[in-house]
């Protein structure tokens, strides 16, 4: 068997590398050792060996999730490691890990032998298409054949989370280690191709075009910075006006349409067709080969509706006439990136508006509001409409900006403000990861619901504080853990948190009902008792002023065609 990083295709020489980029934390030499890596390999297991490192059991161009949860793999490494519970979540608790758990339980148990990078391939294939408990069967017996090492790392890549301060980043720098290129061209060919494997194979044969489009090939979403004040978009935008948009509550979707042939992309490029079958209906009368960018929103009869209903309709292949009739979607559409054979991510966004409100979309397409302002005040009072209209916020955006796949500049801005600050006590906590790991930095929490007396459960947050101040909340936690659950922790409730959050919505994992969406910790309250926090009454009021009946727009002022 081949001992050396770079030596073969196999799964250990796999393991092996990311152990040494593991094991180093200067990035410059992670690139190094895994672009050595990657120019030993094929073509086939380079694609392979990229998608792997980067996490993922799949490429995104594949349109395949594996559908392996915890319970499975931690059931399959027991069984085969025949190593007693305490044993295991002691083992558990040293790494807070699942795939450097499963290579130390399963260390001496296993009996390894040469397997390919192909193999895994054909076992995750295995593993997507089993159902239910026959999912265990072929990860079982690729397990049993490996050496420790190796299973440590298939379990890192089903599980999605490599830990090895390897992110996508790196290996696009790996990539252009390997080949001689400069990371910028490995950059911008990943991003017109969405797919990290199909990027090293291109960049390996030197296929570099990235200035067109290819249908039915997701291209990542162009990503807007946050900015706080109308002044300061205008401050970092440099310009003497600006576009802006509704920032609306849906779900970000790339529609592809030519001849006939229908298909949707979500944010991580997953495909979404069966969510929306009235949008793919529709998309053939449009008369034009395109892709569009723009926001799912549910609606009944011309009213916007809560992102709550619109989840209704979010992870299914097929969705029943019955919840068509219950929660009927458009799309808002505020970019166009391909028309009739033409690529047109270089062309200023002023050229590509006024190529999109040519087409004469009608329902269920609709064309995102826009508007025009010239100054910080004209800003301030677009912003505050919009919010009386029911949405988070406003998109403001450079007329003369290109699309830009994946990054994250100044050409698009997003203005958004907390919704509001809530008062909250935590009551449980739970490890962290990569960064995180060994402190206690996932905090859930509650408010008082007067009627019962009870603390009940609003949401989780895990932003907003430093390092240091997480580590103090750790021996802190400690000290007051009523109930220890391995990776999690029931403490008791008298640390008081301030948390803003973005919107409210209904939520059956809550006994309060109701959950806060993109809560961040604002500030820790150790100046207020618990007994002065704030109540669920107080989230109902809030709920029903902002996301209530009477917040919902009229489709004809949210959106113009």
């Amino acid at each position: 068997m081949p001992s050396k990083i770079g030596e073969g295709g196999g799964v250990l020489e796999f393991a092996r590398a990311g152990a040494a980029v593991g094991a180093t934390s200067a990035t410059s030499e992670k690139a190094r050792i895994l672009g050595t890596y990657f120019r030993a390999l094929d073509d086939d297991d380079l694609r392979r060996a990229a998608v792997f490192m980067s996490g993922r059991a799949f490429g995104p161009s594949q349109r395949r999730t594996l559908g392996l949860g915890w319970a499975v793999t931690s059931k399959v490494v027991e069984s085969i490691s025949g190593r007693d519970p305490d044993e295991l979540q002691a083992i558990f608790r040293k790494h807070s890990d699942i795939g450097d758990w499963a290579g130390e339980a399963l260390e001496g148990r296993t009996q390894p032998e040469p397997v390919s990078l192909a193999e895994v391939e054909t076992t995750l294939e295995g593993i997507r298409t089993a159902r239910g408990g026959a999912k265990a069967a072929p990860l079982e017996r690729l397990l049993r054949r490996l050496h420790p090492e190796a299973a440590r790392f298939v379990v890192k890549v089903i599980s999605g989370e490599m830990r090895i301060g390897l992110s996508e980043g790196l290996v696009e720098a790996a990539i252009a280690e390997a080949f001689g290129l400069p990371v910028t061209q490995v950059k911008r060919v990943h991003l017109i191709t969405g797919d990290i494997g199909e990027t090293a194979v291109r960049c390996k044969r030197g296929q570099l075009d990235t200035t067109s489009v290819t249908l039915f090939q997701p291209v990542r979403f162009m990503l807007a910075s946050p900015v706080e004040t109308a002044a300061e978009a205008f401050e970092r935008m440099g310009a003497d006006k600006v576009w802006t948009e509704e920032k609306y509550d849906g779900v970000r979707c790339q529609l592809h349409h030519a001849e006939g042939r229908v298909e949707l992309f979500s944010r991580d490029l997953k495909e979404t067709t069966g969510a929306f079958p009235e949008l793919a209906e529709s998309a053939p009368n449009l008369g034009h080969a395109v892709l569009f960018d723009g926001e799912v929103l549910a609606h009944r009869d011309g009213k916007v509706l809560r992102f709550f209903e619109l989840q209704h309709r979010l992870g299914r292949k097929k969705v029943t006439a019955e919840l068509r009739r219950e929660v009927p979607v458009v799309l808002v559409i505020f970019d166009l990136l391909h028309l009739d054979g033409r690529s047109l991510l270089d062309e200023p966004l002023e050229t590509r508006r006024r190529l999109l409100e040519g087409l004469g979309v009608e329902h269920p397409f609709l064309l995102a509001r826009l508007e025009e302002a010239t100054s910080p005040d004209d800003l301030d009072r677009i912003f505050a409409d919009t919010r009386e209209r029911g949405h988070e916020g406003l998109m403001v955006k450079d007329p003369m900006s290109p699309y830009t796949p994946g990054r994250r500049g100044l050409a698009w801005l997003k203005l958004k403000r907390p919704l509001a600050t809530l008062d909250v006590v935590v009551t449980a906590v739970e490890w962290g990861h990569g960064k995180r790991k060994g402190v206690l930095s996932d905090y859930t929490f509650a408010v008082k619901d007067t009627k019962t007396g009870r603390l009940v459960n609003v949401g989780k947050a895990y932003s907003g504080l430093t390092d240091a101040e997480i580590a103090d909340m750790t021996k802190r936690f400690l000290s007051i853990t009523l109930e220890d659950r391995g990776w999690a922790r029931v403490v008791k409730p008298e640390v008081v948190l301030e948390v803003a959050f973005d919107s409210i919505q209904h939520s059956k994992r809550h006994a309060s009902g109701y959950a806060l969406r993109f809560p961040r910790i604002v500030r820790i309250r150790d100046d207020k008792p618990v007994e002065e926090i704030d109540t669920l009454e107080r989230v109902e009021e809030l709920y029903e002023l902002y996301f209530g009946g009477k917040t919902e727009a009229d489709l004809s002022e949210v959106a113009e065609t």
